[in-house]
């Protein structure tokens, strides 16, 4: 039994669904979607999605910004949409942290016996411009760990989802010198991402099945050329517990063949999990 999961950040539903989301929704072998950045109000998902997914959202109260979400096809009798819970205790009430953060307990998709609890994340981007966008950031991270955490404790599947905004090593980013002091690439982003994946047990699962290798990145600018010159920031996340993490046998991301041809300015990044 094999469970398929994607994630993207779709910089608009409404864009991405007129530039051609639809086709992509038609081909992959996702049962499960996650989205951020959604940008449009829960009651419209739905339509936004089309036919076939049961849909849940958390809607950001800043009118045009954030939005997470998660859909599951509706022809999979395993995959219970269950479980909602909005927003990361303690931010819930604070407009800035809000359409941020969506779990959905999905109960047993891998069949194991074990409960599994996927995450849509959309982080704060920061700007070291903008002071306290950095300072919002860290306190949503600092609350986001400790989440993680409390999740586990009994024993669930977790998978956090979506757009971190933070390339965690060097060879998660094209120009990393570069981009030393930036927002996303900041010492003391990166440290949290330490705290999980070199201090702590959970896995990267893209990294584990890529190997040590530039990439494959999951965004680039849409200034220039960088998605003709693959000068990309790999962003975008499934980090696991480690027993999912070791299920996890092919990583890919769904690169537009064409500038011209893209949707988003992100790349979906589909995991499947046996």
């Amino acid at each position: 039994m094999t469970f398929t999961l994607a994630t993207v950040n779709v910089n608009g539903l409404r864009a991405a669904a007129r530039k051609g989301m639809g086709d992509w929704l038609a081909a992959t072998s996702a049962d499960v979607v996650t989205l951020q950045e959604v940008r449009a109000p829960d009651e419209l998902l739905a339509d936004l999605m089309g036919e076939g997914w049961s849909i849940v959202g958390e809607a950001s109260r800043l009118k045009g910004r954030a939005g997470v979400a998660i859909a599951a096809r509706t022809s999979l009798e395993r995959i219970d949409l269950e479980g909602v819970r909005r927003g990361l205790p303690g931010l819930e009430e604070e407009d800035a942290h809000s359409g941020r953060w969506l779990e959905a307990d999905l109960g047993d998709p891998l069949g194991d016996g074990q409960d599994l609890t996927v995450i849509s994340c959309y982080m704060h981007s920061g700007s070291v411009d903008k002071p306290q966008t950095m300072v919002d950031k860290y306190a949503f991270l600092d609350v986001a760990l400790e989440r993680l955490a409390a999740l586990r404790a009994d024993g669930r599947h977790v998978v956090l989802t979506g757009d971190l905004n933070i390339a965690h090593q060097n060879n998660d980013i094209k120009n990393w010198k570069g981009n030393l002091k930036s927002a996303g690439f900041l010492p003391e982003e990166r440290a949290y991402l330490d705290r999980l994946l070199v201090e702590g047990d959970w896995v990267d699962v893209h990294r584990r099945l890529a190997g040590d290798v530039p990439g494959p990145y999951t965004w680039w600018s849409q200034r220039g050329k960088a998605f003709d010159n693959d000068s990309g920031w790999r962003i975008d996340y499934q980090l696991t517990t480690p027993q999912l993490g070791e299920r996890a046998t092919a990583a890919q991301v769904d690169r537009a063949p064409s500038y011209d041809t893209r949707w988003s300015d992100h790349s979906p990044l589909v995991v499947t999990y046996d």
